[in-house]
């Protein structure tokens, strides 16, 4: 079980008509108990979608009962039509629970630019109808677009438990969150507490996924605390075990990632602070040079010395060591003698561990990322 998993939390799937055919594209996720403590990380954006701004009022006040997700449309880009068309799903959801609309969150996921069908609103019915604590797994699959498979995740700890879903598989940079993903716990926690564990865990994790250098308008990830253990753990350990279902569910994304043939791991140490390593790191995952050597299994340390020099980040240039997958190619500023043909027989497929050393400081941080693939720039280059 994944999102179902935590006590006090049903979820459903059903196909709404956003998608054609009969595949899902609506999906919920409720508390059993009505409103309880919730918390959100939402996009930075400035062009954000419709449900973000609708959502960002409602979670204000720590509180939810509800977050409904559509996909195959992002309702960004819509205007006050939009606006409308997200309120209304609220407000069918909303009656459908018999709760306020302000207690529901909604998500959409999708291309840019088309409205929601006016008969959404018309599936909450039917949506609250097939709550299901054990079909969690429609929920999951209701949220995708051009992902492959579910992303779902489970940590259990001493009578509480931590459980979430994702979606994503593109356009993905978070500078926040992921692209969609709703995160349920039995734990007692206070809003304010899930709020400030959230952003930790996000900025560990989601925070460190980088996909293709693109933030998305819709991005959002929702966390509720139904306190249905009883049970209130250390936050330590809470926030531990936040953020090892958020590393497993951003790492099913890379996975998943569009046209990618290889999950890439990029670990910068010796930074003066954890921030100045998130930043080298992501500024070498941005280096559409460097994502293209990583396609090729070429262990081109000069691409990522390069980037490393842009990134913004003071940094001393004959510090600078870098190993692929163990071995170092890099020490000192210069190139490290090593055993090219070995290490090109062990780069040629599968993953690739990239170790960026870049002085004696404290910081460090680990960035997941992708190659990029000639499929990648096909598969985006086609009209949507």
């Amino acid at each position: 079980m994944s999102v179902t998993a935590a006590q006090g939390f049903t979820a459903a799937g059903i196909h709404a008509g956003v998608k054609e055919g009969d595949a899902l594209d609506l999906a919920l996720v409720a508390s059993s108990s009505g409103p309880i403590a919730a918390a959100a990380v939402f996009t930075q954006s400035l062009t954000e979608a419709a449900p973000v701004t609708l959502s960002r009022e409602h979670i204000a006040d720590g509180r939810a009962h509800a977050v409904v997700l559509n996909s195959g449309c992002a309702n960004a880009g819509t205007g006050v039509r939009g606006a409308a068309a997200a309120h209304a799903m609220a407000v069918a959801v909303g009656k459908a629970l018999s709760t306020d609309p302000t207690n529901v969150v909604v998500c959409s996921t999708g291309a840019i630019g088309p409205e929601l069908p006016v008969s959404l609103p018309d599936g909450a019915t039917a949506l609250v109808a097939a709550l299901d604590t054990v079909n969690h797994t429609l929920a999951a699959e209701a949220i995708l677009t051009t992902d492959t498979f579910t992303k779902e995740a489970v940590v259990k700890r001493e009578g509480w438990v931590i459980g979430g879903m994702a979606k994503g598989a593109g356009m993905i940079r978070p500078n926040m969150a992921t692209m969609l993903s709703v995160l349920t716990t039995d734990a007692v926690v206070s809003s304010d507490v899930l709020q400030s564990t959230l952003i930790a865990s996000v900025r560990r994790t989601f925070n460190c996924l980088n996909i293709d250098g693109c933030q998305s308008t819709n991005d959002a990830v929702i966390l509720m605390a139904s306190g249905a253990s009883g049970i209130a753990p250390d936050l330590d350990v809470f926030e531990a075990a936040l953020a090892t279902v958020c590393f497993s569910l951003a790492r099913q994304m890379a996975e998943d990632a569009e046209g990618a043939s290889r999950v890439v791991t990029l670990n910068v140490s010796g930074a003066a602070n954890a921030r100045d390593a998130h930043q080298l790191g992501m500024a070498v995952a941005n280096s559409a040079l460097v994502r293209c050597s990583f396609y090729g299994g070429d262990p081109n340390w000069g691409r990522v010395y390069g980037a490393l020099g842009v990134a913004g980040v003071s940094l001393a240039a004959n510090e600078v060591s870098i190993a692929y997958n163990g071995m170092t190619v890099a020490h000192g500023g210069g190139e490290a003698p090593f055993d090219r043909d070995s290490l090109l027989a062990d780069l040629a497929e599968g993953e690739i561990i990239v170790d960026i050393v870049v002085g004696h400081g404290p910081g460090s941080a680990s960035i997941v990322t992708t190659d990029l693939t000639p499929e990648y720039v096909t598969f985006n280059g086609e009209p949507s």
